[in-house]
C-alpha cells in the first residue's frame, strides 16, 4: 500500500506541475523599435504595431497568458537560450547561425533590405555606389552582415535601435541607412517624410519568424496557428491595417 501511495502521489504532483507549467504566464520578448512591426505609441505609452497584434491574435486562439517583455533586438536570441523569455516576435530574420539555437516558426512575413538616403541625395542609387560612404544600421541585425559583406563603405555606423540611424542620416553623420524595408518605407512615409527616400532594388530576400528555445513545444502550436491566420483572412486584415495594402 506504501508504494501504491508513493506512485499515486508521485504521478499526482508531476501531473500537478505539469498542469502547472502549462498554466504560467508566458514571458515574450520583442523589440522596442521597430516601426510598423513593435513601438510605443506616445499617447498611451504602450507597445503596439503589426507584430504585437499578430501575438495577440496567437496566443488568444490558443489561451495563452503572457506578458510582453521589450528590450535591444541583440539581447532577445540569448535570452531565449537562457530561458529568461518564452518566445521573440520581433522581425526576427529566420538564418542558419540562430537556426543553430533557437527553433522558429513558419515564417509570418517576407521582407529584404533597402536603402534610405536624404531627399536630396543625387549620387546614391544603389548598392554599387555605397563604396566610399559611411553607413548606418542596427546592432546585431542581418542588415549589419550584410553591409560589412557586400557594401565597401568607408565606415559603418551601428546602433542598438534603428532610429538612432535614421538620426544619423538626417544630421549628415551618415550618407545612407541599409535596413529591413518594411521598416525604411515606413519611415520614409511617415517621419522622415520629405526628408529621406528609398532608392535601388530589394536586397537579400528573407522571412521573418517568431522565435522559442530550442525544443520548445509551442512551435508547433504556433505555426498551426499562423497557417490558420493566413487561411482564414485574419493575416490580411492585419496586414492591411499596418501596411496599407493586402499581402503579397
Amino acid at each position: 500500500m506504501k508504494k501504491l501511495l508513493t506512485i499515486v502521489l508521485t504521478v499526482s504532483l508531476a501531473l500537478s506541475l505539469a498542469a502547472l507549467a502549462q498554466a504560467k504566464k508566458l514571458v515574450v520578448g520583442h523589440d522596442t523599435n521597430f516601426m510598423p512591426f513593435e513601438f510605443k505609441d506616445p499617447a498611451t505609452g504602450d507597445y503596439v504595431g503589426f507584430d504585437i497584434d499578430m501575438w495577440k491574435l496567437i496566443a488568444d486562439r490558443l489561451g495563452l497568458e503572457y506578458q510582453l517583455q521589450p528590450m535591444d533586438f541583440n539581447g532577445l536570441i540569448p535570452a531565449l537560450q537562457s530561458g529568461n523569455i518564452d518566445a521573440a516576435i520581433a522581425g526576427m530574420t529566420i538564418k542558419s547561425e540562430r537556426e543553430k539555437v533557437v527553433d522558429f516558426a513558419y515564417p509570418y512575413y517576407d521582407a529584404g533590405l533597402m536603402i534610405l538616403v536624404r531627399a536630396d541625395e543625387g549620387d546614391i542609387k544603389s548598392l554599387e555606389d555605397l563604396e566610399g560612404k559611411v553607413v548606418a544600421t542596427k546592432l546585431g541585425t542581418t542588415s549589419e552582415d550584410f553591409v560589412k559583406k557586400n557594401a565597401k563603405a568607408k565606415d559603418i555606423s551601428l546602433f542598438p535601435n534603428i532610429d538612432g540611424a535614421y538620426m544619423e542620416l538626417a544630421t549628415g553623420g551618415a550618407d545612407a541607412v541599409l535596413f529591413d524595408s518594411p521598416a525604411v518605407m515606413y519611415y520614409a512615409q511617415t517621419a522622415g517624410k520629405e526628408k529621406a527616400r528609398v532608392v535601388g532594388p530589394l536586397y537579400m530576400g528573407q522571412s521573418y519568424g517568431i522565435a522559442f528555445p530550442a525544443g520548445s513545444d509551442l512551435r508547433e502550436q504556433v505555426t498551426i496557428e499562423i497557417l490558420k491566420l493566413m487561411e482564414d483572412g485574419s493575416y490580411a486584415e492585419l496586414y492591411k491595417k499596418w501596411f496599407g495594402s493586402d499581402p503579397k
